[in-house]
């Protein structure tokens, strides 16, 4: 039985082709989740709500050696607002930060499923596009690289092999 080794050209392929196919996952996973908020937008109702508390989660701690970081706690918006022909409903958003981006009683835009009162979000650009946004911005620079690389790659293989990489006409 022979066993074939193959050199750093197909290893180095392999790493470029997993670069590649990594960044692209992200930009599908940026795309899927930036098609659900563009189905809920598009199928949601709209009322106004007023922020009735703020929800602070996380803060803890973490020691190390070197240094004591926090990543401290982030506060999520409580909100309440009446659908249409519906009781009062309230729902905490699942997008936090801090400082705070909305303050107790501020009046905010509510959408909402009609059938679900209660699968709302505020209409804002950090709860609907922020997380499509992150994860498809990341996928096509990495897959970018990757590419950027393979295309590098082949240009010196071909230099290196003692071709331009150019076609020259035949004369005749």
């Amino acid at each position: 039985m022979q066993v074939q080794v193959r050199g750093r050209r197909s290893a180095g392929w392999w790493i470029t082709f997993g670069v590649i196919a990594f960044g692209t996952l992200f930009f599908v996973i940026g795309a899927i989740v930036g098609g659900v908020s563009i189905s809920f937008v598009t199928g949601a109702e709209r009322a106004e709500g007023t922020v009735v508390s703020l929800e602070w989660q996380g803060g803890s701690v973490s020691s190390s050696s070197k240094s004591r970081q926090s990543s401290g706690p982030t506060a999520h918006p409580v909100v309440e607002f009446t659908p249409s022909g519906g009781a009062p409903t309230t729902f905490r958003s699942s997008m936090g930060s801090n400082p705070p981006a909305y303050e107790e009683g501020e009046r905010v835009e509510v959408l909402y499923r009609a059938d679900d009162p209660e699968d709302a979000k505020i209409n804002g650009f950090v709860s609907l596009w922020l997380i499509p946004l992150i994860f498809c911005g990341i996928g096509l620079l990495i897959a970018g690289i990757g590419t950027a690389i393979a295309i590098a790659t082949r240009r010196r293989s071909r230099l290196a092999r003692g071709g331009s990489g150019l076609a020259v006409p035949a004369v005749g």
